[in-house]
């Protein structure tokens, strides 16, 4: 005889009144959540686990928000001319940049690093190079000039690399160790983690002005404490997995899904997503091992690839990175009447804000529309920052610059600037995952270094305004970008995702209803 949940409950507890009203809901509600049967990974103590595990991860990727930071809060003293050593412009527009020329080179090493010595040793080489490069920032020569320049550039390329090697190991452990309904919000630690280093660094910055060594100090320190944070991460049981570490990968899988750390899996839900993984492995492991250049000729290899290198393109070009390390700067030559370090900080802080519930927005929203409202409001806060340059009505608006800048920021998060890092960890088939990410970030750092160098001179040669108008027009490519080819992966396992690149020819455009609904915010 089949009996609702709430009969089961009186039939073996007694009725309502034999035990109280209140104590009778309890039970039912404890009935009903096991016949909704939520899934191990989504119940509070995995859940718990996962979550500490990605902070943890993450904490070292917070250097990456400080390099970007570190030019803004440091030029001015760099470059002043009362200083006993100091920077020329061309040596200054170096100092900005050469992080994102070496980035690439820690894209690359990321790929290499993440398949060989798997996610928790690559979290360790990141944190020893930070470590590496803030010690050198925090101690220059402060009598020869050519000796201070270089040790400076030095100190820039080894951050740089640390930062393309922090930005694809954080985010692809998280969508290793969590199911779907969780990875989208423990992905997005990669770019708070991002956004709060930018912000401390400008909080910092607004109150130490003219002691850059006392900066990088403090960042030094930060970064070791960030090296002993990666000491107690359990390996991905993916990796361990794939390099046929079966015990390992079982007390990691258990871990994860809130059980006891055992190397034998007593739970059937657990139990049939490790033989799911362990069967997928082993497909692949029965096929002729190709190199990652014979895996590029595959649909679900070099698509991605092609979509995510656009990306990054995009999100540089419309001047995401440009605004970051160029932030006091902007601020002052647009002509914000506030402390430029201040807006400086309103920026980052902007930027911390709107990125934490990012998880939620893109699980709401999904990653196009969110993409798709992102570039457009970036569009219409950059020719609002240009027109304010030409037009006196648009001059007498008050405090429009702040406004336009920090709508930037907010946009871009909600978007452009928070979707690349993101879907990098979604995107890429385990088999290539490690390369691929480190191709991809390589590529968005080259753009990177492209656009930070050159802004100096495009300001030079088109004037502010124009330049602002550029990056405006960039946002747009970048709207239509996401409309026409950007796929959605909400909701999707990641053997999903890969299977649909591998075997839909499906439109990738937006049908009239959902645009429909992009538009009214729906």
């Amino acid at each position: 005889m089949d009996l609702k949940v709430e009969d089961r409950g009186e039939q073996l507890l007694g009725s309502p009144s034999e035990r109280g009203e209140g104590q009778h809901t309890q039970i039912v509600n404890g009935l009903n959540r096991v016949a909704k049967k939520i899934p191990l990974g989504e119940q509070s103590r995995a859940v718990h686990r996962q979550a500490l595990m990605v902070i943890l991860a993450n904490m070292g990727v917070v250097s990456t928000g400080l390099a970007l930071a570190i030019p803004t809060v440091s030029l001015r003293q760099l470059t002043s001319e009362l200083e006993p050593v100091y920077l020329n412009d061309t040596q200054a527009s170096w100092f900005a940049a050469i992080n994102t020329l070496s980035s690439p080179l820690g894209g690359l090493l990321s790929g290499l690093l993440l398949d060989r010595i798997g996610r928790k040793r690559t979290l360790y080489v990141l944190n020893v190079l930070a470590i590496t490069a803030w010690t050198l920032l925090a101690t220059p020569s402060s009598t020869s000039s050519e000796a201070f320049y270089w040790q400076l550039l030095v100190s820039r390329f080894i951050i740089g690399i640390a930062m393309g090697l922090a930005s694809a190991p954080s985010g692809v452990y998280a969508a290793e160790i969590s199911l779907p309904k969780l990875r989208g919000s423990l992905i997005l630690g990669t770019s708070i983690s991002v956004a709060l280093g930018i912000t401390i660094l400008y909080s910092i910055g607004y109150f130490i002005r003219d002691n850059f060594r006392l900066i990088a100090l403090i960042c030094c320190c930060y970064q070791i404490t960030a090296l002993l944070c990666v000491l107690p991460l359990p390996e991905s049981h993916s990796w361990l997995l794939s390099k046929k570490r079966v015990e390992e990968a079982k007390k990691s899988l258990n871990y994860f899904r809130g059980l006891n750390k055992s190397s034998h899996i007593a739970h059937n839900e657990v139990l049939e997503e490790f033989n799911i993984l362990q069967k997928s492995l082993q497909l692949r492991d029965g096929e002729r091992k190709p190199s990652f250049l014979s895996c590029l000729k595959l649909p679900e290899v070099y698509k991605p690839l092609l979509i995510l290198m656009g990306l990054f393109a995009f999100q540089q070009l419309s001047g995401i990175f440009v605004v970051i390390v160029y932030a006091v700067q902007i601020s002052t030559e647009a002509g914000v009447s506030i402390d430029p370090f201040m807006c400086a900080v309103l920026i980052g802080t902007a930027r911390v804000v709107t990125t934490c519930p990012m998880g939620y927005v893109l699980e709401k929203w999904g990653r196009r529309r969110a993409g798709i409202i992102s570039t457009f409001g970036m569009t219409v806060s950059m020719l609002l920052l240009a027109g304010h340059g030409w037009f006196e009505t648009l001059q007498s608006i008050p405090y429009l610059p702040v406004i336009a800048i920090v709508s930037f920021i907010v946009l871009s998060t909600l978007g452009l600037y928070t979707l690349p890092f993101f879907m990098i960890s979604e995107l890429f088939p385990q088999k290539v995952r490690g390369p691929a990410s480190g191709l991809t970030v390589a590529v968005g750092m080259f753009f990177a270094f492209l656009c930070i160098k050159i802004y100096p001179d495009l300001k030079s040669s088109i004037g502010m305004n124009n330049s602002f108008v550029f990056f405006g027009v960039m946002s747009f490519l970048a709207m239509a970008f996401i409309y026409w080819i950007l796929p959605e992966t909400r909701r999707r396992t990641l053997l999903e995702i890969e299977e649909q690149f591998r075997t839909s020819q499906q439109k990738r455009r937006l049908t009239e209803v959902e645009m429909q609904e992009v538009f009214l915010g729906r």
